[in-house]
């Protein structure tokens, strides 16, 4: 099955954090590339559990995907992410 995600790369002291935030998984990593990989590996783990559990689908279902034939797809779509400055005091 194909399922098309968003990583998202952040810089934190000396580490990289790689999260996934349509299905709220996280990792972390000394480069990008590792917090990356870390993070599609926990994925890849956490996914082969909940299918032999038999709960994929519900949670996928769950984060905002719908089935379609051989793909997941997602019910959402981010349009644009944009920082600001916010004066909070």
């Amino acid at each position: 099955m194909q399922l098309n995600i968003t990583i998202e790369v952040w810089k934190k002291k000396k580490w990289f954090v790689a999260k996934c935030p349509e299905l709220d998984f996280i990792s972390q990593g000394k480069t990008r590339d590792e917090a990356r990989n870390n993070l599609l590996e926990v994925m890849e783990i956490q996914f082969e559990e909940m299918a032999d559990m038999g709960t994929l689908e519900d949670y996928l279902a769950e984060c905002g995907y719908e089935r379609r034939t051989d793909m997941f797809v997602p019910l959402y779509k981010k349009i644009v992410s944009e920082q600001y400055s916010l004066r909070i005091a």
